[in-house]
């Protein structure tokens, strides 16, 4: 017969502790990875080919955008200059002409913040649907380049993705396409670009 003494002092020993090298290993291999995004087709575009092609599992997404403050625009808008002129001074008609100007262009910005928000949503949808969990940043500069190089700098992102659509240097100069935004991020921005050219035959396509 075994003795009592004999079997409790071979109790099961506890499981081994985790490696704390290992939890270091695994959130070292977490990318931050942003998404610049314009509301255009391109950046539509641009998301979904992420999800197909560039991001993994355990990657940390943000989908960065940069609001205008002296414009409107966007994919559907088209410029709207929200700039106030110069009001005369003196008269009360014109004291009520610059507070009712002054009235729109706030009803416009929030109109504008209001579409911004659902048009992100919309990009998203990809994100969403592959369950690639993701959060939006969204800032206000009058200048998208220089802000979208500030923003990824501190968010310290590892690399940075955007759309833009296969045209000649003429065609990209316009400030409101992203073509000309991520030539000037290529060269500035601290961490790889990567430019996902929107397909030719799409743009024609939306042009016809």
């Amino acid at each position: 017969m075994a003795n009592p003494a004999e079997s409790d002092s071979k109790a099961p020993a506890p499981p081994p502790a985790p490696s704390s090298s290992a939890a270091i290993a695994s959130a070292a291999s977490q990318r931050r990875i942003a998404i610049a995004v314009d509301l255009s087709d391109e950046s539509a575009y641009a998301v979904r080919w992420a999800v197909q092609n560039y991001l993994r599992p355990g990657d940390a997404v943000v989908l960065l955008h940069v609001r205008p403050t002296s414009v409107l625009y966007g994919a559907d808008w088209g410029f709207t200059d929200l700039s106030l002129s110069a009001a005369a001074e003196g008269s009360e008609e014109e004291a009520a002409a610059a507070a009712s100007v002054e009235s729109q262009q706030k009803k416009m910005e929030d109109d504008f913040d209001a579409f911004t928000a659902a048009k992100v949503e919309e990009l998203a949808r990809p994100l969403v649907e592959a369950r690639i969990p993701f959060r939006v940043h969204i800032v206000k500069d009058h200048d998208m380049k220089e802000r979208l190089c500030l923003e990824v700098e501190r968010l310290g992102v590892g690399a940075v993705i955007m759309g833009s659509r296969g045209f000649g240097a003429s065609r990209r100069a316009s400030k409101a396409r992203l073509g000309s935004v991520s030539d000037y991020c290529v060269h500035h921005c601290v961490c790889p670009v990567v430019v996902v050219r929107y397909p030719d035959d799409v743009a024609v396509s939306s042009v016809a």
